[in-house]
């Protein structure tokens, strides 16, 4: 082909590779007959898939199936391909071969040349597949790795993430316990609520899909490796596998262990499946908080303007002075490519053949991309969003006072009926319920205010019937009071 490049042979010929690749034959196919998305595995893949190659070496020289020179270079160089160094020589797209053979091989490739580099070899003395390869196949490492990865992620990246996020979400609805406000069931007027009680739902819904993704987590530590092509074990040491696996617990930190068997870990992603559907709930819990949140802000004269969010940039090129909630809009599209994200996982999890699924890069790719979305997302919106959030209790006692759903507390002294008539009179003539009620004559003003009292509300129980009533008697509240600024 001429200068810049080498000739190379694998099973099926020679190819002409670039001559400063570390990768081979095998790549440089894969990335001929696979241009299709320019779209390559991400950091987290690609370091996991260093660890299993330098756990296996090491594993391999311990058995002594390895010599202590090649294992030691080889297991440097896989070490490399772990910190990131040699990121540039992965250039198989993500759409290839189902098992992730061909980014397999392109690991192996790379780290059998870098070791032969380390030891000054001429590179044919350390083979891809005899020597870095040995006792594994891309059956067993490529699900290895994608758990690796996603149990890393997980655990170093999304968990913190949401724990902050519910952390702040906590600390606001402790500030805003005291500042009451309008309820609303179907986008209307409903019965009175406090701000804080809002902001802990969001706090518990977070919290709640913590815990959803560490027990998807937890079924990630199941490791196929050892078992080769078809969950056998053909081909490798009755040892490698428990060997090997404890020195991936070693590197990441995290628990891992032998799959129960390697048949299901191999032929199934159902692990995977789960973790996408425990991300996919997060994301549908996201979206809730943040379509809330720029609900609330909406404004500042013609929406509900109960809360005043950051203002982190200019919202309009041609509008001087529009803010708009940016962070919350960032946080919904990201919440949108997740829930994307699970029907691709979804698929490429339901295409396990026999002893094998062959859409593990798709897979991996999707599964990984939503984690590491969601992990970033959560922190802004924490930071740039949630911390910085601002009541503002005299709008929502104005918007309060007009609440025709106030008249659900007088169930119990007027009945139904009649509280539905005054609800009704107030919303058709703009006038408060404790007009329409003084107007009709229907409880006197000392009864009313006990009635009204709207923190009393959003505490629950039957309310404050009026004597007499033939309901419960209620213990007297003070009427309802300005809540604090702030």
């Amino acid at each position: 082909m001429g200068e810049g490049f080498r000739r190379e042979r694998d099973a099926l010929g020679e190819v002409w590779v670039p001559a400063a690749a570390l990768y081979g034959a095998q790549t440089q196919r894969a990335v001929e007959n696979f241009p299709i998305s320019g779209q390559r595995f991400p950091r987290r893949f690609l370091r996991a898939l260093g660890l299993v190659k330098e756990a296996a070496a090491r594993t391999n020289e311990e058995l002594g199936l390895l010599d202590s020179e090649r294992a030691g270079a080889i297991a440097q160089a896989a070490r490399e391909v772990a910190e990131g160094k040699w990121d540039d020589q992965f250039v198989v797209d993500v759409y290839q071969t189902g098992s992730g053979t061909s980014t397999n091989m392109n690991a192996n490739e790379v780290i059998a040349r870098r070791a032969a580099q380390i030891l000054g070899w001429e590179p044919s003395r350390i083979h891809p597949n005899d020597h870095v390869n040995f006792g594994q196949s891309s059956n067993d490492v490529i699900p290895t790795a994608l758990h690796l990865a996603a149990r890393e992620a997980v655990e170093r990246d999304l968990i913190p993430a949401l724990a902050g996020l519910h952390s702040a979400l906590a600390e606001k609805a402790s500030a805003f316990d005291s500042i009451l406000k309008s309820g609303r069931t179907h986008l209307m007027d409903a019965a009175p609520v406090r701000l804080g009680q809002e902001f802990a739902g969001y706090a518990r819904q977070v919290e709640l899909g913590i815990g959803r993704v560490r027990r998807a987590s937890e079924e990630l530590a199941e490791l196929p490796l050892g078992g080769t092509a078809t969950g056998t074990g053909l081909n490798t040491h009755p040892e490698f596998a428990a060997r090997a696996i404890r020195r991936l617990g070693e590197a990441t930190g995290l628990e891992f262990r032998e799959a129960v068997s390697r048949f299901e870990a191999q032929g199934a992603r159902d692990a995977a499946v789960m973790l996408s559907g425990a991300l996919n709930t997060v994301a549908v819990s996201l979206t809730k908080i943040a379509e809330d949140i720029r609900w609330m802000a909406s404004g500042p004269t013609s929406g509900l303007a109960e809360i005043r969010l950051p203002a982190v940039q200019p919202g309009s090129s041609i509008m001087p002075g529009k803010v708009n909630p940016v962070m919350a809009e960032a946080l919904l599209m990201v919440a949108a490519r997740v829930m994307g994200n699970h029907v691709t996982v979804t698929v490429a999890g339901s295409r396990g053949n026999f002893e094998l699924n062959a859409m593990i890069p798709v897979l991996a790719y999707a599964l990984l991309e939503s984690i590491t979305l969601l992990a970033a997302g959560s922190e802004v919106f924490t930071e740039r969003c949630v911390r910085g959030i601002e009541a503002r209790p005299e709008r929502c006692r104005e918007l309060l006072e007009r609440n025709p759903a106030l008249a659900t507390v007088l169930n119990l002294a007027l009945g139904y009926d009649r509280a539905a008539e005054v609800a009704k009179e107030a919303a058709q003539e703009g006038i408060t319920v404790r007009e329409a009620v003084l107007r009709r004559g229907l409880l006197p003003s000392e009864e009313l205010d006990r009635l009204l009292d709207v923190r009393a509300m959003t505490e629950g129980g039957l309310g404050n019937p009026a004597p007499g009533s033939g309901s419960p008697p209620g213990s007297p509240l003070p009427p309802m009071e300005d809540p604090p600024p702030g």
